[in-house]
């Protein structure tokens, strides 16, 4: 089995960029949370959003920048949950229109395997602009490693938040909106609404049985001769 997270709001249990936009003061962070809450709904282009909030932002430390991004707090029940699913043999995917200044702690204090996210570009130590790898079409960066895996559409899940993230359903068998907005939570199987990772855990076993978080060795053997 393969579960792909998105970051921001389910991994994380934040949206970076606001937070960072606190360095400027409460105007600023509500301007940076408009564009991202209009991103997040799907009422604005994505990438243009993105784009429109950094460069918001320049001019901001890169000391304060990695700061900030490494003191974000992890979704309560992610810790558990990734430890049960890794226990369990699961790969584990995440797609993050965010940073690799928030994502790179991830793959190894929740033992990810894969994170695909944007670059922030700093000049002379301040913020100047952003490398885009990620789009709104997050499930072009994730095919690959599906084929290359060999991973089936009956044996992935994804769980995520926005608008942004739905293309990624496309890859499933199995959705889960987590604390998600109006358009998600109608596309989605299921939907989680309290913030605790842990409890799509109970869902997982519910779906799949809960011998579905406990049969390791063969599976584990099985993903390793993939990849």
């Amino acid at each position: 089995m393969l579960i792909i997270f998105d970051v921001e709001g389910v991994l994380l249990n934040a949206e970076y960029l606001p937070v960072l936009a606190q360095v400027f003061g409460p105007q600023k962070e509500k301007e940076i949370w408009d564009i991202t809450k209009q991103g997040i709904r799907g009422d604005i282009n994505w990438e243009e959003g993105l784009i429109k909030r950094v460069h918001a932002l320049r001019g901001i430390k890169y000391e304060d920048a990695k700061k900030i991004g490494e003191n974000l707090e992890i979704m309560p029940g992610a810790k558990e949950l990734c430890l049960s699913l890794k226990k369990a043999g699961w790969k584990m995917i995440a797609v993050s229109g965010g940073f690799t200044i928030i994502t790179d702690r991830l793959k190894q204090e929740l033992g990810l395997d894969i994170i695909f996210s944007n670059e922030l570009i700093f000049k002379d130590g301040l913020l100047d602009d952003i490398d885009l790898k990620v789009t709104s079409d997050k499930s072009l960066h994730v095919r690959p490693i599906l084929e290359k895996w060999n991973v089936k559409k009956e044996e992935i899940v994804v769980v995520v938040d926005g608008a942004n993230d739905l293309k990624l359903f496309d890859l499933a068998t199995y959705t889960v909106g987590f604390c998600p907005v109006d358009v998600v939570k109608k596309m989605a199987d299921e939907v989680i609404e309290i913030r605790n990772l842990l409890l799509l855990k109970d869902l997982l076993e519910k779906r799949f049985g809960k011998s579905i978080l406990h049969r390791s060795e063969n599976y584990l053997k099985d993903c390793q001769l993939r990849s």
